[in-house]
């Protein structure tokens, strides 16, 4: 008994000196990195601080984005949401000024009665479907050839076929007017090569056709913009690969350019089909809606019974609804359309 606690004293006393070596190297270990660990915690305090400045100026930026976004959206409501919705408003009554009383229907009903409504939606409806495809592929063909590095002056042509969007409204609808008049060039060159001249504002279908004409011309360059803007972002290291593989310039054009492209394509689509529903000036300046009414269009229609007739301007705002909520849906069409996403 007496020499097993002589043993187990002699362990309890070897214990008691490692810990207390082991306090003596954890006190000379602090005392010498105490340098170290103070300063890692006054970098991370220091990067604590300036993380908290970067949220700061995070916040700040954001704040003087929506400072600029502000005015602009108030004025896009102002501008154009508001009289939208004062619009929709007004086609619900009848009456002028504070004479209004709320109608209900009656002005929609009276849509579904319009004889100069179903003409004048008739007329848009063909220059849409006639007008929009020839312009869209006729820009797209020549956007292709513009873009080819092989032709001289392509700044020179590029410009060329933009210059007519560049120009004004009423300029182009006079040059086209003197150009089919009964003795403009058209009929000149007619008559040139042994065929009778052709009453282009006196004939139904004819004058459609100029509408049409003059359209493709203002139009083409403007779409062209877009498509040449389009290819140049395509790398043409896709068109090499290609080519290596045998496809030919047909094939590149159908199996690389226009999958590309359907985005751009797309959009100058929604934007044809909006300018084409709410076609005015050609109407109104280069056959006046005539013969009779038969060239013209819906906002020629409610432009005239806003400002020409007997001011009608809940009936305005109700055929001003149908076409919004027209270029809505016909909108909406193409881009589930043309939308690839899943």
């Amino acid at each position: 008994m007496l020499l097993l606690s002589f043993r187990m004293h002699r362990i309890l006393l070897s214990l008691i000196s490692k810990v207390k070596v082991y306090e003596l190297v954890l006190m000379r270990a602090a005392a010498k990195y105490k340098g170290v660990i103070c300063g890692s915690l006054f970098f991370r305090r220091i990067h604590m601080s300036k993380s908290r400045k970067k949220m700061s100026n995070q916040k700040k930026h954001n704040l003087i984005g929506w400072a600029f976004l502000l005015p602009a959206s108030i004025l896009i409501f102002v501008f154009c949401f508001y009289p939208m919705f004062q619009a929709i408003l007004l086609s619900f009554k009848k009456g002028m000024g504070a004479a209004q009383t709320w109608t209900g229907l009656s002005n929609y009903a009276r849509i579904l009665k319009d004889k100069t409504f179903r003409q004048c939606l008739f007329n848009t409806v063909f220059y849409f479907i006639i007008q929009v495809p020839i312009m869209l592929i006729l820009a797209l063909i020549l956007a292709q050839l513009l873009n080819d590095t092989r032709i001289r002056f392509k700044g020179l042509f590029r410009t060329m076929i933009f210059l007519p969007c560049a120009t004004s409204l009423v300029s182009y609808s006079m040059i086209f007017k003197s150009l089919f008049a009964d003795d403009g060039f058209v009929n000149m060159v007619l008559t040139h090569i042994g065929m009778s001249p052709v009453a282009w504002f006196q004939n139904t279908w004819a004058a459609r056709a100029v509408i049409i004409i003059a359209l493709v011309w203002r139009w083409t360059g403007y779409n062209m913009v877009f498509y040449l803007a389009g290819l140049q972002n395509i790398d043409q290291s896709v068109y090499e690969a290609s080519r290596i593989d045998g496809a030919t310039a047909t094939q590149q054009f159908f199996k690389i350019t226009i999958p590309l492209l359907k985005p751009t394509i797309l959009l100058t689509a929604i934007m044809s089909t909006s300018g084409t529903l709410q076609l005015f000036d050609e109407s109104v300046n280069l056959t006046a809606g005539g013969p009779g009414k038969s060239t013209m269009t819906l906002a020629h229609y409610i432009f005239n019974i806003s400002f020409v007739e007997t001011p009608k301007f809940n009936y305005a705002a109700a055929l001003s609804v149908f076409i919004l909520v027209s270029v809505a849906i016909l909108s909406a069409i193409q881009m589930k359309v043309g939308d690839s996403r899943d």
